[in-house]
């Protein structure tokens, strides 16, 4: 296993200049019993001390953007790299923080050398992917995402290699295989282009309902967050609440939104008012347990890298001054209660 240095500490109390006479997003959030949390890039974390000093300032969830993936877990079969993951997991629990695992079964950033595993073992080598990361981070691991992004645009499942080779009951057996490795920790299915009711949805809730008949252990169900400036998800509320109705916690799990570059005073407000309308979905879900932000400042976003032309997603730019969006987000935590389960 590579040795990777610890994470040094965040200075907490030099708090981040634009928001040090505030309170933090996380004690906004905490009024609601909201998780406020951000997506960490483990590379700025540990050289940037002002992301860092954000990170641990103004957030009391942490999700690795890709250190959990399997690619960077196991990149050859039977070694694990698990410096990274273990350095974010300390990390967190050094700041009074909570950790979203992310993510155990996909058919995207998978290792390499998968491709060269006989079809009749694939089911054994996910159950010990599974199962060997779970119990690496027993009860320190606050919400997994077991199963991402099974789904196509038209609520069918997505052919993945999964899906091929044990059929559609490797859903169900990865949320038994984690529950068996951490019976304490919050298991979620987790997807894109599910904020709203449509199709995609539609056969997300199809699935899930399903799983909570047969008592599979499935506590939530992720919604990615993954919007643009030009459209707020009006319908993400009715949307949560169907998945509230089953039993179900939700989570906003990877929100940012997009615009086309350049940004200007008129798109970063309406990409405030995305961001404020899939807040107050959240807000008013009660068994809504996190809000989630895929990266908080431009400076280290996705965004521009896999959307072409696109980018400005973030609630900070990249000079960590906030945007109108980081306003909307403490002004919806910083009004009204929320609703609670009975």
């Amino acid at each position: 296993m590579r040795d990777v240095a610890p994470v040094p500490a965040a200075d907490t109390a030099a708090a981040a200049p634009a928001a040090a006479a505030e309170p933090t997003l996380r004690q906004l959030a905490a009024r609601h019993d909201l998780a406020f949390g951000t997506a960490v890039a483990m590379a700025a974390l540990a050289d940037d001390a002002e992301y860092r000093t954000w990170v641990a300032a103004q957030f009391d969830t942490v999700t690795a953007e890709n250190e959990m993936k399997w690619a960077a877990l196991e990149p050859a079969r039977g070694r694990y790299e698990w410096g990274p993951a273990d350095a974010l997991v300390a990390f967190a629990e050094a700041h009074g923080q909570r950790v979203r695992g992310h993510t155990l079964v996909w058919h995207n950033q998978n290792p390499a050398w998968l491709a060269d595993v006989p079809r009749d073992e694939l089911g054994a080598v996910l159950k010990d992917h599974v199962q060997t990361t779970v119990r690496r981070f027993r009860g320190r691991i606050w919400q997994w995402d077991v199963v991402n992004e099974v789904f196509e645009d038209d609520g069918t499942l997505r052919d993945t290699v999964w899906l091929r080779a044990l059929g559609p009951g490797y859903i169900a057996d990865a949320f038994r295989w984690a529950h068996e490795a951490d019976p304490d920790a919050l298991l979620f299915y987790n997807d894109y282009e599910v904020e709203e009711v449509n199709a995609k949805s539609d056969g997300m809730y199809d699935l899930v309902r399903e799983l909570v008949r047969q008592d599979v252990p499935i506590h939530g169900v992720g919604v990615q967050g993954h919007l643009t400036a030009d459209h707020a998800p009006l319908t993400m509320r009715e949307n949560l609440g169907r998945f509230d109705a089953l039993g179900l916690r939700t989570a906003v799990t990877e929100a940012d939104v997009r615009m086309p570059l350049p940004a200007d005073p008129v798109k970063l407000q309406a990409q405030a008012n995305v961001y404020r309308t899939a807040l107050d979905a959240c807000l008013r879900t009660p068994g809504c347990l996190s809000f989630t932000v895929w990266g908080y400042t431009d400076r280290y976003s996705w965004v521009p890298g896999w959307f072409e032309g696109d980018g400005a997603a973030t609630i900070l730019d990249e000079d960590f001054a906030p945007k109108p969006a980081h306003r909307a987000l403490r002004d919806g935590l910083s009004s009204g209660g929320r609703r609670r389960r009975d």
